[in-house]
């Protein structure tokens, strides 16, 4: 299911998004907290799954000075290219010039690359870190005009793994992208309870809506189409 959220202006877009993933990361550790009957300061900490690009920098750079208690939030990535977090290309160093600053520089950070590694050893030791046992509590997507979302790209040799595996974390080759990529898996993103779509412009929303439409090979398509998972859509028309 689909909640669309409409903005004319990117400031009101990101402000709105910064209080919606404010308010679930609060009752994620909540919940945590009453289902365990652990105080919410000894509980694990909420987890918090963000994308790289440029669309979502704003968003992160407001989020950044949100007063949420970040001591109990690890922050991680929906998906991260196979390059050093020196290299432009890294979500990695994006998260951190960006997220990681202000009131955010509490936080735990969770890197989903390292390049000392193989990289197919490394995505079977993420799949083996008891970190990430669970799916995130609140993960943000993007979506390319291709409806990839994550890392999660038809045109790559991983597609059916990637879309139909049980494992949380897959390698993926794009073929119309460089670089290699680790990504969440299409069953774990249908996993996460509060699940965020951040885009703008009205091509980006033409490309939502026929994924909504009917059942596409892409990997937005796949998350609107299924009756279990609540997207929520923040778009900005400019």
């Amino acid at each position: 299911m689909i909640e669309l959220h409409a903005f004319d202006d990117q400031r009101a877009q990101s402000d709105a998004l910064a209080k919606a993933v404010g308010d679930a990361l609060h009752a994620s550790l909540a919940a945590q907290a009453a289902a365990t009957g652990t105080p919410t300061t000894s509980a694990r900490p909420a987890m918090l799954a963000v994308s790289g690009g440029s669309s979502p920098r704003p968003f992160l750079q407001t989020l950044s000075t949100q007063s949420f208690d970040w001591s109990r939030i690890a922050v991680t990535l929906v998906d991260d290219r196979w390059v050093p977090e020196t290299d432009s290309a890294s979500n990695s160093q994006l998260v951190h010039a960006t997220l990681l600053q202000n009131a955010a520089k509490e936080a735990t950070f969770w890197p989903l690359v390292d390049t000392a590694q193989d990289l197919h050893a490394h995505v079977a030791a993420l799949n083996a870190d008891a970190r990430f046992s669970a799916v995130p509590d609140v993960a943000i997507l993007g979506m390319g005009e291709d409806g990839h979302t994550a890392s999660i790209f038809a045109d790559a040799p991983e597609w059916d793994h990637a879309i139909t595996a049980a494992e949380r974390f897959v390698a993926v080759h794009p073929g119309s992208a460089p670089h290699a990529r680790v990504s969440w898996s299409l069953s774990a993103l249908k996993e996460v309870k509060h699940l965020f779509l951040l885009i703008a412009g009205p091509r980006k929303m033409d490309v939502l809506n026929a994924a909504a439409a009917s059942l596409q090979k892409n990997a937005i398509s796949q998350l609107a189409n299924d009756k279990g998972v609540r997207l929520d859509v923040y778009w900005c028309a400019n």
